[in-house]
């Protein structure tokens, strides 16, 4: 079931990139394992996943240690309490949800204890809404070259998670407005922002009409979880 499930949302993918004359390469699955068992990612990995998400890190570092990342790759997706970093070491090659400066220095000055640089994206608060994390735009657009000086990361782009809507298009003006968003940083600060996470089981085709280059989608491969952030 797995299996066809990933096929599915694989040919989804396939036909929003074709509709929105996208390239093909240009947009990754990050398949969210939270709360999933090791025998399914397993089964996800065999039926080719390639990109696995996580959203609470004492969960992740145990399943990344026990899975290991040969021919995988593991991403985190949810949101990172600074007294957690320690426990980051190098199992994540992208950190989606960095949400703060705060943030971004205590992920810095770790990795540059460790003598490496960690890839990451800027959370970006699109929507306004108070429970969501996140940096509001006005922020970002102030502190990104701030970010970006900083030595131990790399900020390679920005993460949304716009508000939970059955109907998926009503989350298009959140993906173009962090499309936009980045496009500005880029401009007026003479930065490479290449990734777009923004996404989800609902909404994903919206997302990569939009830009999107990472979709994070569980529920239509693993089916329905616990609601946490980060992804579903």
């Amino acid at each position: 079931m797995i299996a066809e499930n990933l096929s599915e949302v694989r040919e989804r993918i396939s036909q929003a990139i074709l509709k929105s004359k996208r390239i093909p390469d240009a947009i990754r699955l990050v398949v969210v394992s939270k709360q999933v068992g090791i025998s399914q990612i397993e089964e996800a990995r065999t039926a080719g996943a390639a990109i696995f998400g996580e959203n609470k890190i004492q969960e992740a570092v145990s399943k990344v240690d026990e899975i290991g990342n040969e021919e995988i790759s593991w991403h985190f997706i949810g949101h990172l309490q600074k007294n957690k970093v320690k426990f980051l070491d190098e199992r994540f090659d992208l950190i989606h949800s960095v949400d703060s400066f705060e943030l971004a220095e205590k992920i810095a000055k770790q990795c540059q204890s460790e003598n490496r640089v960690q890839s990451v994206l800027l959370q970006v608060n699109v929507s306004g809404e108070t429970a969501k994390f996140g940096m509001e735009p006005v922020e970002l657009e102030k502190q990104v070259m701030a970010f970006s000086r900083l030595q131990g990361i790399k900020v390679e782009g920005l993460m949304t998670i716009p508000p939970f809507d059955p109907d998926p298009e009503n989350s298009r003006k959140h993906f173009s407005r962090l499309r936009e968003l980045r496009d500005q940083c880029e401009k007026q600060n003479s930065l490479t922002l290449s990734e777009l996470s923004m996404g989800m089981t609902n909404d994903f085709e919206v997302a990569i009409e939009e830009g999107a280059t990472l979709v994070r989608v569980g529920t239509a491969i693993f089916g329905s979880r616990r609601a946490t952030p980060g992804g579903n």
